[in-house]
């Protein structure tokens, strides 16, 4: 379709000015991601045998090496992580739309979690893949052979945050926004909206024409504490960069508590936020993490059985129905301890008490 240049000169200087506002990865981030590459392939596999593409091999994973900080993430073999494919569901021909999409061949105007959108009364109907960075997370369907996967099983929450490192010193926030269905013939991963894939790769990508590279890290957080809900994001907004921004409050929250994946003593310069203050420091540690914390609220405390983060003390997270994420209850975080292999999952053993690395 050729538009008149009075309407496509706006479209291009509100793309070009999508495409030059980028968000630094952070150093914990950036950290998280060469280790995970580093080590190849995820080691906690939550489910396997998916594709990046329609073609072999199924070898990525939705992976739970790093569900003790708060992320569920997708990863091959060999040191590969995802694509991004271009999704173009949701609602049509909005006034951000400018005529990318009409390449793609299988477009719906319906995504999985429209109804929740809609129950926020903010003025939409639902999800828009222009204005809204979303991701395509989770595989549904019923076909002979296709592997399903739920997220929720694993703690994350329908329209919760997605951090989306780009692989080309980009990070943008986006949401879970959809799932991927049994309309292709293979059950494949990596797949977001047009909007959080111009965030990424600029207007060279379309309905049809994604970033193919596997080098895109998508992290989506558990826990209820990780969903914007109706007044945490601009759901009305007019277009991706303007939606992105509204994350950054609680995507800057969440990627603080991720302490990267490597104990090796490293110069950074973080931002620490607690419930009262934020500074920003610069400092050399062998810990990218906090380490432990008292609890000040018993019964609530690391291990502890939950529903949301709202059942649990101070900055613990509730994953998989557990305060703090462990999954061997007496020997969480701030537990007594001999050595590391009396505290669970990925906790370390320091001065007798069971810490983040």
């Amino acid at each position: 379709m050729h538009l008149p240049f009075t309407t496509t000169l706006p479209l291009i200087l509100s793309l070009l000015t999508q495409e030059i506002q980028a968000r630094d990865v952070p150093a914990n981030i950036q950290t998280l991601y060469n280790n995970i590459k580093k080590a190849g392939s995820c080691t906690k596999v939550l489910k396997s045998g998916f594709y990046a593409k329609d073609d072999p091999p199924n070898t990525f994973s939705y992976c739970g090496d790093h569900i003790g900080e708060g992320v569920v993430y997708l990863q091959g073999t060999g040191g590969a992580l995802a694509d991004m494919d271009i999704d173009c569901d949701g609602l049509q021909n909005s006034p951000a739309s400018d005529g990318r999409c009409g390449s793609s061949t299988d477009t719906q105007s319906h995504t999985s979690f429209e109804d929740t959108v809609k129950s926020y009364n903010k003025g939409v109907d639902g999800l828009d893949a222009y204005i809204h960075p979303y991701v395509v997370f989770g595989n549904v369907g019923s076909n002979p052979g296709f592997v399903n996967y739920d997220p929720r099983k694993d703690g994350v929450h329908e329209l919760g945050l997605i951090a989306v490192v780009c692989g080309n010193g980009k990070m943008f926030y986006g949401i879970w926004g959809d799932e991927n269905g049994d309309d292709g013939p293979r059950a494949v991963i990596g797949e977001a909206s047009i909007g959080m894939a111009t965030l990424c790769f600029g207007t060279v990508v379309n309905g049809n024409n994604g970033h193919d590279e596997t080098d895109v890290l998508y992290l989506a957080f558990t826990g209820a504490d990780a969903v914007p809900g109706k007044d945490g994001a601009k759901w009305n907004a007019k277009n991706a960069v303007e939606f992105e921004e509204s994350l950054k409050g609680l995507g800057d929250k969440l990627v603080a508590k991720i302490g990267g994946g490597s104990t090796t003593t490293t110069t950074l310069k973080t931002t620490t936020t607690t419930k009262s203050t934020t500074s920003t420091t610069t400092t050399t540690t062998t810990s990218t993490a906090p380490t432990c914390t008292s609890c000040s609220w018993t019964g609530h405390c690391a291990g502890a059985t939950c529903s949301s983060a709202d059942d649990c003390d101070g900055d613990l997270v509730c994953t998989g129905g557990t305060c703090g994420g462990c999954t061997w209850v007496g020997h969480c975080l701030c537990a007594t301890c001999s050595t590391g292999d009396d505290c669970a999952d990925d906790l370390v053993c320091k001065s007798g008490k069971c810490a983040n690395p």
